[in-house]
C-alpha cells in the first residue's frame, strides 16, 4: 500500500520509509495480543507524516478489529473536521485513498474555536480528556465479549505537531491520562525538532514494559533546508469549504474545475451562505 515515490536514491529511501510505515503499522495490529485492542497515540513534530502514518494504521486495524476508533486532538490540522474541533469517531471501512480529504460525523466532539492551543490549552486538555472518558465508556467496553456491537475497539490518537515548550507539557499530559499500550514516534533528520528519547512522558526514567514505544522515520526524512512546510492555511480553508459545501446546492460554484483553484475563500463561502439563509 503506497504512500508516496519518488525516482533514484530518493525513491529507494521513501520505499524503505513506506516498508518500515506498514511493518510498524503491522505490528501493532497483528504482533499484539488479540484482547484487549491497542490503544496507540501517534506523536512527533509538525509535518512529520503523524496524520498520514494514522490513516495507514487506520486501515491496517480496520482489516483486523472491522471497527476503530480515532481520537483527533490537533485542532489546527484536522483529519476529520473543520479546523477548532477536537473529535472522536468510529471507522468501519478503509480509505481507498490517502490523499483525499475527508469529513466525517463524530461520535462526540468539542468545538475549541481556535487553530492553536496556545490561547487556552487547559481547556482544550479538558476536552481531550472527556472524549477519551467517552471512548472507555462507550467504546472501550468488556462486559460482552460476543457482542460486535459492545464489544471493546482500538483506538488511535492523533496528536499536535506543537512538541516544544506548553506544546510538549500538554503531550505528556495526555499520554499521562491515555496510558496508551503503544506509543508511535516520527522523527525527522533535524534533531532539534524532535520529542525527547524515550517515554518522556512517564516519571520513571526506565520506562513501562507494558509499553510499546516504536520510533520511525519521519515522511520528510531530509536536511533542514529541504524540509517543505505544507500550505497549512489552504488545508484549513479547504475543509471549513467542504464542511459548508454540504448546506449548498450542487449547482453553486465552489472550485473552479478547468485550473483546479479555489475559486471562493471561506469567509466569501459564510457570506453566501447568509444570503441563501441556509439553516442546514
Amino acid at each position: 500500500m503506497g504512500l508516496g515515490g519518488g525516482g533514484g536514491g530518493e525513491g529507494s529511501e521513501e520505499r524503505e520509509r513506506e516498508r518500515e510505515w506498514e511493518e510498524a503499522a503491522e505490528a501493532v495490529a497483528y504482533d499484539s495480543c488479540t484482547w484487549p485492542p491497542p490503544v496507540v497515540a501517534v506523536c512527533g513534530p509538525g509535518n512529520s507524516g503523524k496524520s498520514a502514518f494514522s490513516r495507514l494504521l487506520l486501515n491496517t486495524l480496520v482489516g483486523r478489529y472491522k471497527k476503530v476508533a480515532y481520537l483527533d486532538t490537533d485542532v489546527g490540522q484536522p483529519e476529520f473536521t473543520p479546523p477548532g474541533f477536537v473529535s472522536i469517531h468510529v471507522l468501519e471501512e478503509q480509505a481507498e485513498d490517502f490523499k483525499m480529504l475527508y469529513l466525517r460525523t463524530p461520535k462526540r466532539c468539542f468545538f475549541f474555536g481556535d487553530c492553536s492551543a496556545k490561547k487556552n490549552p487547559k481547556l482544550l486538555l479538558s476536552y481531550i480528556f472527556s472524549l477519551y472518558d467517552y471512548f472507555l465508556k462507550d467504546l472501550y467496553r468488556f462486559e460482552d465479549t460476543d457482542n460486535t456491537k459492545k464489544s471493546a475497539i482500538p483506538l488511535v490518537i492523533n496528536t499536535s505537531g506543537w512538541v516544544k515548550g506548553t506544546g510538549l507539557h500538554m503531550l505528556t499530559e495526555m499520554l499521562k491520562y491515555a496510558s496508551p499500550t503503544h506509543v508511535i514516534r516520527l522523527r525527522t533528520s533535524v534533531e532539534g525538532k524532535n520529542l525527547p528519547g524515550g517515554m518522556f512522558w512517564l516519571d520513571e526514567p526506565e520506562g513501562d514494559s507494558a509499553i510499546n514505544l516504536v520510533e520511525i522515520r519521519a515522511a520528510q526524512h531530509s536536511p533542514r533546508h529541504l524540509l517543505v512546510k505544507k500550505e497549512a492555511r489552504i488545508i484549513r480553508d479547504l475543509r471549513i469549504i467542504a464542511y459548508f459545501r454540504q448546506c449548498l446546492p450542487m449547482e453553486f460554484p465552489v472550485i473552479d474545475l478547468h485550473s483546479q483553484v479555489v475559486s471562493d475563500t471561506a469567509s466569501d463561502i459564510a457570506d453566501r451562505l447568509r444570503e441563501l439563509n441556509c439553516h442546514g
